[in-house]
């Protein structure tokens, strides 16, 4: 196989196993992470989309509220992305949930897109979102689209953005 044979590691689609394999290596190291910060949290696995995702769940929300800022859930997702990758070999698209964090984030990024929308409906021809992670990017060109919206990122690397148009 010559190299542009060869898929790169984030095109490679993970099996339903594989991706349950990584969320459980993803939740034994998460469980060591809290156990040294002393935090008290309950690990939800799942396989949705081709992603595996794991959740830290707790009864007590205050218990969280230092892990859960949107910053701290990004680090972490991506050591424990990091901790997956070193012990399968294979890059992971694992999505971390900290106190229900990725919902707060969903409703943020609608306020964005709707704020967006607004600017387009007074007459801007265009409206540009702030950098974000793919991740955010993808939710956001579903959320422009479910509006009936055009959207498309550009930029690279930190400065990758979403910019919004009539649909």
């Amino acid at each position: 196989m010559t190299t542009s044979d060869q898929i790169a590691p984030e095109q490679t689609v993970a099996t339903e196993e594989q991706l349950e394999q990584e969320g459980d290596i993803a939740a034994d190291y998460l469980e060591g992470l809290l156990d040294i910060a002393d935090i008290d949290g309950d690990l939800a696995m799942d396989v949705r989309a081709g992603r595996a995702y794991v959740s830290v769940e707790a009864d007590d929300a205050d218990s969280l509220s230092s892990l859960s800022h949107p910053d701290t859930v990004q680090a972490l997702q991506e050591l424990t992305r990091l901790a997956v990758q070193s012990s399968t070999g294979r890059f992971s698209r694992l999505i971390l949930d900290i106190g229900g964090s990725r919902d707060a984030r969903q409703r943020q990024l609608e306020t964005l897109v709707d704020r967006a929308i607004t600017r387009l409906e007074e007459g801007a021809s265009q409206a540009s979102l702030p950098a974000m992670s793919s991740y955010e990017r993808k939710l956001v060109h579903d959320i422009a689209a479910d509006r009936g919206y055009a959207s498309e990122s550009f930029g690279e690397g930190a400065d990758r953005h979403t910019v919004l148009r009539r649909g």
